[in-house]
C-alpha cells in the first residue's frame, strides 16, 4: 500500500489495526454498558433526589440551546445508520457523537450552575467538579480519575480493575469484556495526558532553570505533580481525545486499507446509541433542574418546530 508506507517514511503513523479496534471496541463497550440502563423509568429513578434550583432564566435559556443541539447531533448520527456504505459517513458519525456528547454535558452544567465554558478543557474540568464529583453522572458514564500523577493512576486502575484483564484489543461480547475496554481507554486517555502536560512542564522557565532533562530527581517530580495533581480524566475529556484521534492523528484508519463494513455499520450503531443514552440522561437532569412549567412549554415548542426526528421523547421525561 504506497500510501502507508510513504505515512510510515516520513511520519509516527499508528499501525490502522490498532487504530480501529482501539475506536470501535470502546464504543462497543461503551453500547453495551449502557444497553437496557437508560430508560426514561431508570432516569427518573437515578435523579429523584436531584432538586429544581433557584429560578435562573439565561441559565435556563443556555440548557435549552445546548440540549437541542445535543438532540440534533444524535439525530443525525440516527439518520446515518440507514445510509448502507458507512465508510462515507463515518468519521462525520464520530463528530455527531462528539457534539451530541459535549452539548449535553453544557446542558448539564447550565442547569446545575449556569456557568457556559468556553473551551473544551475547560467543559471537561467544570464537569468533573459540578456533575461527576456530585454523583450525578450514571455507570458508565461515571469513569474518571482525579490527580493523574503515574502513582495515583496506578492505584486508581488497580482499584477499577480488581483482576479484569480485558482490553482494547479484543471486541466486548459481554460486560464483562466491556468493562476491561473501558478500563483500557480510560487508563490510555490519562497516560496520554500525563504525557501532554509533562511536555508543558519541560518547556516552562522552572524546568530550564533547574537543568532538569527527565522527572526522576525529587525536585522534578514535585514540578511535574504540581501540573497532574489537580488534572482529571472523565468520560468528557475521553470524549475530546477520541475526536481528536478520528479526525487529526489517526486520519487513515477509517478510510483505507482493509475492508471491514459490517463492523463499521455495528460501530455507527453503536456511536448512535450511547450518544442517545448520554442525551438522554442530560435531558432528564435538565427537566430536574429548570422552571418546571418551562420545561412544559420546551417540550411543546421543539415537539412543534423541530425540524429534525427527536431522538427520544421528552413527553415522559
Amino acid at each position: 500500500m504506497w500510501l502507508l508506507s510513504k505515512l510510515f517514511t516520513h511520519a509516527d503513523q499508528p499501525k490502522p489495526r490498532f487504530a480501529f479496534q482501539g475506536t470501535v471496541n470502546w464504543m462497543r463497550g461503551l453500547a453495551i454498558l449502557v444497553d437496557g440502563q437508560f430508560s426514561h423509568q431508570q432516569l427518573q429513578q437515578f435523579y429523584q433526589r436531584t432538586q429544581r434550583r433557584q429560578a435562573n432564566e439565561q441559565a435556563d435559556s443556555l440548557a435549552y440551546e445546548c440540549l437541542t443541539m445535543s438532540m440534533h447531533n444524535v439525530s443525525a448520527i440516527d439518520s446515518m445508520e440507514a445510509i448502507e456504505d458507512p465508510y462515507p459517513i463515518v468519521r462525520s458519525a464520530i463528530v455527531a457523537w462528539y457534539y451530541a456528547t459535549y452539548y449535553a454535558a453544557k446542558a448539564m452544567l447550565a442547569a446545575s450552575s449556569g456557568t457556559d465554558p468556553q473551551t473544551h478543557a475547560s467543559a471537561g474540568k467544570v464537569w468533573q467538579a459540578e456533575i461527576v464529583s456530585a454523583g450525578l453522572v450514571k455507570s458508565p458514564f461515571d469513569l474518571s480519575i482525579t490527580g493523574i500523577t503515574p502513582n495515583n493512576v496506578r492505584q486508581v486502575m488497580g482499584t477499577l480493575r480488581a483482576g479484569n484483564t480485558h482490553d482494547l484489543n479484543t471486541e466486548p461480547t459481554d460486560e464483562d469484556m466491556a468493562r476491561g475496554a473501558l478500563f483500557s481507554y480510560l487508563k490510555g486517555t490519562a497516560e496520554y495526558e500525563q504525557w501532554r502536560l509533562e511536555e508543558m512542564v519541560k518547556s516552562s522557565r522552572e524546568y530550564r532553570q533547574g537543568g532538569f532533562n527527565s522527572f526522576r530527581s525529587n525536585a522534578a517530580k514535585a514540578l511535574r505533580d504540581a501540573k497532574l495533581n489537580p488534572a482529571n480524566v472523565n468520560y468528557l475529556v475521553q470524549a475530546f481525545r477520541y475526536r481528536g484521534k478520528a479526525n487529526y492523528r489517526d486520519a487513515i484508519y477509517l478510510s483505507y486499507g482493509r475492508d471491514d463494513p459490517e463492523r463499521l455499520r455495528q460501530f455507527v450503531s453503536d456511536l448512535a446509541t450511547v450518544a442517545g443514552a448520554f442525551s438522554l440522561m442530560a435531558a432528564h437532569y435538565v427537566a430536574k433542574r429548570v422552571v418546571r412549567a418551562d420545561w412544559d412549554q420546551f417540550i411543546a415548542d421543539i415537539e412543534e418546530h423541530a425540524k429534525f426526528e427527536l431522538p427520544f421523547d421528552l413527553g415522559e421525561i
